[in-house]
């Protein structure tokens, strides 16, 4: 994975010691041509990645309003 990567929040993972959700943009994910995603990454000890996802973009509204839908 390459690109530019601009975090937009840090969120203390409930019911871990110094476990962290990062939330950011990340332009040129897969190389130049690449579009633009959202990457939510989660680690459980504060410093190594244990799970990350990619969102694109285009899919962002549909994915928050799922989300959304698990709340209730």
């Amino acid at each position: 994975m390459s690109g530019i990567f601009y975090l937009q929040k840090e969120i203390d993972l409930k019911n871990t010691q110094n476990g962290k959700i990062t939330i950011g943009r990340l332009e040129k994910p897969y190389g130049e041509n690449s579009s633009e995603v959202v990457s939510i990454a989660v680690t459980l000890d504060g410093e190594n990645t244990d799970w990350k996802v990619h969102i694109p973009i285009s899919n962002l509204n549909e994915v928050i309003k799922a989300l959304e839908s698990l709340k209730a």
